[in-house]
C-alpha cells in the first residue's frame, strides 16, 4: 500500500499529535497564567510592576518579600503563595552578578522578563545582533552601556 492511500491515516495521526502538543502546552501555560494572575492582584494593587521586573531574586528572597507584603495587607491565600513564588522565579528570578546585570535589569526587563532573557542562549555575536535589533526598537542602551551588557550577556547567557 502507497503512501498516497494513506493520506486520511496520515491526517489523522498528524492531527492527534498536534492536539496532544496543544494539551501539554495549555496545562503550562495555566500554571504560569495563574502564577501571572497572583501577581497582577497581589502586587500591582499597591504598586507598578517595576520593583518586580528588577528584583530578581531566588526563591527564598521571594518568599521572604510576599511574606512581607502579606503582613503589610497584600492578599495572597495560603495555597497561592507557591503558584506565586514559582512564577516570580521563573519570570524575575537571580541573575548572576558582574558588570552589565543592572544595566540588563533597567534596560531588557522594561519589556521583557527575565525568563525570556535567561531562555535566550546564543553566541556573543548573535547577542551582539540582539541588541542592535532592540535598539532598532527603541531600547534606551547608552554607546557606553552596549558593550558591558554585551560582555554580561555573552559570559552568562551562551
Amino acid at each position: 500500500m502507497g503512501l498516497e492511500s494513506r493520506g486520511p491515516e496520515r491526517a489523522a495521526l498528524l492531527l492527534a499529535g498536534a492536539l496532544a502538543c496543544a494539551a501539554v502546552v495549555a496545562a503550562q501555560d495555566t500554571k504560569e497564567d495563574r502564577g501571572e494572575q497572583l501577581q497582577n492582584a497581589a502586587c500591582l494593587s499597591c504598586h507598578d510592576l517595576r520593583p518586580v521586573q528588577t528584583a530578581a531574586y531566588d526563591k527564598a528572597g521571594w518568599t521572604m518579600v510576599i511574606d512581607s507584603m502579606i503582613q503589610k495587607g497584600a492578599e495572597v491565600k495560603d495555597a497561592d503563595k507557591p503558584v506565586l513564588i514559582d512564577y516570580l522565579f521563573k519570570s524575575h528570578g537571580p541573575l548572576p552578578d558582574g558588570p552589565g546585570k543592572a544595566i540588563l535589569l533597567n534596560t531588557c526587563t522594561l519589556c521583557h522578563d527575565l525568563g525570556r532573557v535567561r531562555a535566550h542562549m546564543v553566541s556573543r555575536d548573535e547577542w551582539e545582533e540582539t541588541l542592535s535589533a532592540m535598539l532598532n526598537e527603541g531600547a534606551m542602551l547608552s554607546d557606553q552601556d552596549f558593550p558591558v551588557l554585551l560582555n554580561y550577556l555573552a559570559r552568562n547567557f551562551k
